[in-house]
C-alpha cells in the first residue's frame, strides 16, 4: 500500500480531544478541574449516546485540546462510555468527507451513524475499535474520533 501524502486527500492536523469515562464523573472533575486546573466550557447529555459529560479545555484558542469527562446515564446500557476509562481520542482533520471516503475505500471500519454533529458542534465520525471481515482496519482496541476542523483550527494547524 502506498503511504505517500500526495495520494491522501486529507490531513490529520492534531489532537482535538481525549475522552475519559468513569462511573462517577465527579471523581474525574475533582482531578481534572479542581486539581489540574482545566476549565469547564460546557456540558453534554445524550440518552442515545448514554452519556453525561463535562467538556473541559486544556490550552487556548485554536491550540486548545478538549478533555471530555464522561459518565454513563445508565451503567448497564450501551455505549458504555466508562469502559475503557480512556474512551476515545479525537483528531482534527481538514476534510472529513474526503477522509471517510478515502479510508473506507482502503478497508477502514467506521462505527454506525456516519458523519454527524458532535457534542462540540463540529461534524464527527468514529473509526471502530475493531476491524471486520469486510473492513479489516480498525483502531486496534481504540475508538478514534475524526473531527472536522473549523476555519480557525485550519488556519492555526493547517500549515
Amino acid at each position: 500500500m502506498d503511504r505517500t501524502d500526495s495520494e491522501r486527500p486529507f490531513r490529520i492536523l492534531g489532537i482535538q480531544q481525549i475522552a475519559i469515562g468513569g462511573l462517577d464523573k465527579s471523581r474525574l472533575v475533582s482531578l481534572w478541574v479542581d486539581i489540574l486546573g482545566l476549565d469547564r466550557k460546557g456540558v453534554f447529555r445524550s440518552q442515545s449516546e448514554n452519556v453525561d459529560e463535562d467538556i473541559c479545555v486544556l490550552g487556548t484558542g485554536s491550540y486548545a485540546v478538549e478533555v471530555d469527562l464522561m459518565q454513563p446515564l445508565d451503567p448497564d446500557k450501551k455505549p458504555a462510555v466508562h469502559v475503557p476509562p480512556l474512551n476515545h481520542v479525537g483528531l482534527w482533520v481538514d476534510d472529513l468527507p474526503a477522509a471517510v471516503s478515502w479510508m473506507t475505500s482502503r478497508g477502514v471500519r467506521f462505527t454506525p451513524g456516519g458523519i454527524r454533529a458532535g457534542a462540540g458542534g463540529h461534524d464527527v465520525c468514529f473509526i471502530h475499535p475493531k476491524g471486520s471481515d469486510d473492513f479489516p482496519i480498525g483502531g486496534e482496541g481504540v475508538l478514534i474520533e475524526l473531527v472536522q476542523a473549523p476555519p480557525e483550527v485550519l488556519a492555526a494547524l493547517g500549515g
